[in-house]
């Protein structure tokens, strides 16, 4: 899994799979789009005008369970 942010675009990106092609992309809510491979599973999660949506766009924290 990746997180980016791209300043120049103000977008915010997991990819939960990297190299996957993207078959299908849906506006889920107002800024937020879901991008599905060809067998309808969930590729990546895009934040459009991230530095209005989230708190820190430029910081992740990453935490595990056990």
């Amino acid at each position: 899994m990746k997180v980016t942010y791209d300043a120049r675009t103000d977008t915010v990106a997991v990819i939960f799979k990297e190299g996957a092609a993207i078959a299908e992309s849906e506006e889920d809510r107002p800024g937020v789009i879901l991008d599905y491979d060809e067998r309808g599973e969930l590729v990546s999660l895009e934040v459009v005008d991230a530095s209005r949506r989230v708190t820190e766009p430029r910081k992740v924290e990453f935490h595990t369970t056990t």
